[in-house]
């Protein structure tokens, strides 16, 4: 019982370590301008990486990117990070994802994330939710790196297809399954 006590205790200062990395990182895009900044920046990145999502943006309705999401934990993990939502090269508004879990994990990691939102309506319930939940309601697609650079992900069909780019650190696994994003006022 002791071992497991020193264990989860670890596990949270571990958390909370992370998060106040979570919070440095935050505090760094400072404010809306350079929140876009730093958006457009990675979603050139992106491109550069990823040449089918350059593609996927010209059909895209809107395009919600998060240029650095932090994920840290040790069992008990929890990520975060601030977006702008970008249509036709122009910010429609601010975002921020959250997302906590439990297992077999350890770490922290960095990273960007980039939501291709394809239809009118997945776009819309995004909009108007007080809190999106990634992987409930419209269809998510995955891209990962094979995917990413092949052409034919132009042609599929999903209502929102989501990149994850420029991972620093080292943590097991990403996903995106069970994150929230709510809209904020940077």
């Amino acid at each position: 019982m002791i071992k497991f006590l020193r264990i989860m205790t670890s596990a949270i200062l571990l958390t909370i370590s992370g998060m106040t990395i979570v919070g440095c990182q935050t505090a760094m895009a400072e404010s809306a301008s350079g929140l876009d900044r730093d958006a457009q920046a990675a979603l050139l990145k992106l491109y550069d990486s990823a040449p089918v999502a350059r593609d996927l943006a010209k059909t895209a309705k809107a395009i919600l990117v998060f240029p650095n999401i932090v994920k840290a934990g040790f069992v008990i993990g929890a990520e975060y990070g601030d977006g702008a939502l970008i249509k036709h090269g122009k910010t429609l508004g601010y975002y921020n994802i959250v997302a906590a879990s439990y297992g077999l994990q350890a770490g922290v990691q960095s990273f960007g994330s980039a939501l291709f939102f394809m239809t009118d309506s997945a776009l819309k319930d995004l909009e108007t939710s007080s809190g999106f939940d990634v992987g409930v309601g419209p269809s998510v697609v995955i891209v990962d790196a094979g995917m990413a650079k092949s052409k034919t992900l132009a042609t599929a069909r999903s209502d929102i297809f989501a990149f994850t780019f420029g991972q620093r650190g080292l943590m097991a696994g990403l996903g995106l399954q069970g994150s929230k994003i709510t809209k904020i006022n940077p």
